[in-house]
């Protein structure tokens, strides 16, 4: 896969089928990303029903033209409330993961779709899908807090 930002070189052949999460090495857990750039956008929790909406404000770290995040390595440096998503800590936080997301879709026992990068072998996959959030985010630093509702989003699917 030429231009991936993930190395997915190596890995065992659809490795997510035999293995559970807390299995998987660290290669393997970081390939099952598939780019959408979905889990860096800021969410809304409804105190009452717990229900969360996705808006199109994204964190200050997101690179809307690559849907990655532009300093993975050392974000908690720069956004110390970043989420590190592990196989133990992925029961707290699957509720506001994207519905597409491989990690919430292997962790409630769903398969992957069939535009995933691991399945489609390029990352652009998840852009050709019209999965991905490229090029329609607005930065959280543009925006005060109270705003963000203004920016709630369908999820695309």
């Amino acid at each position: 896969m030429s231009d991936d930002p993930i190395d997915r070189s190596g890995l065992s052949p659809r490795f997510w089928e035999d293995k559970r999460l807390d299995e998987m090495s660290g290669a393997e857990w970081e390939a099952l990303c598939d780019g959408c750039g979905k889990c860096c956008l800021n969410k809304l929790e409804d105190e009452d029903t717990g229900e969360v909406a996705l808006t199109r404000v994204a964190c200050r770290l997101f690179d809307d033209a690559t849907c990655r995040c532009a300093s993975y390595d050392t974000r908690h440096a720069f956004v110390p409330e970043c989420i590190v998503l592990s196989p133990k800590t992925i029961p707290d936080h699957a509720y506001w993961l994207p519905s597409t997301c491989a990690y919430r879709l292997l962790w409630e026992g769903r398969p992957l779709p069939d535009w995933h990068p691991l399945l489609t072998g390029t990352p652009d996959s998840v852009h050709r899908a019209g999965v991905s959030v490229r090029g329609q985010t607005v930065s959280e630093v543009t925006l005060d807090e109270d705003e963000w509702e203004d920016h709630i989003i369908d999820e695309p699917v």
